[in-house]
């Protein structure tokens, strides 16, 4: 089961330079809830994991995965099932509409990220161009 999560004004802290995020989503599966809450199990510091868009890659974009313990002012947070993924507001019209997944195939097991605003991605999955 798949919960989509539409952000509300209350979801997120704003400034006058943040987007308005009513227009804003992204959704979490619970492969990838409980995969993050496993994480974070071992990590006695960290208690959330960040996604993020840099530029660089073979494809333009590539995404980036880091444990954090501090929300800033403008991220985005999204939980499900008592896991938390925060997405700085430079990243999230990036991801708009994306679905962060975790996947464990028989090449290996990942976080993936399904980018409806991706037009190409390169074969290791971790970079993308618009």
């Amino acid at each position: 089961m798949r919960v989509k999560v539409h952000i509300r004004h209350t979801d997120v802290k704003q400034n006058a330079n943040t987007m308005d995020p009513m227009t804003q989503s992204v959704s979490l599966s619970a492969s990838a809830a409980k995969q993050i809450n496993l994480i974070i199990a071992s990590q006695s510091a960290k208690s959330m994991l960040r996604i993020g868009v840099v530029g660089g890659g073979c494809s333009g974009f590539s995404y980036t995965f880091d444990l954090e313990d501090t929300v800033n002012g403008d991220d985005l947070v999204i939980e499900r099932d008592g896991a938390k993924v925060t997405i700085d507001e430079a990243s999230l019209p990036f991801l708009e509409n994306s679905e962060i997944d975790y996947v464990d195939e028989l090449i290996g097991a990942s976080f993936k990220i399904h980018n409806p605003n991706a037009t190409a991605a390169c074969g290791c999955g971790t970079s993308f161009s618009v």
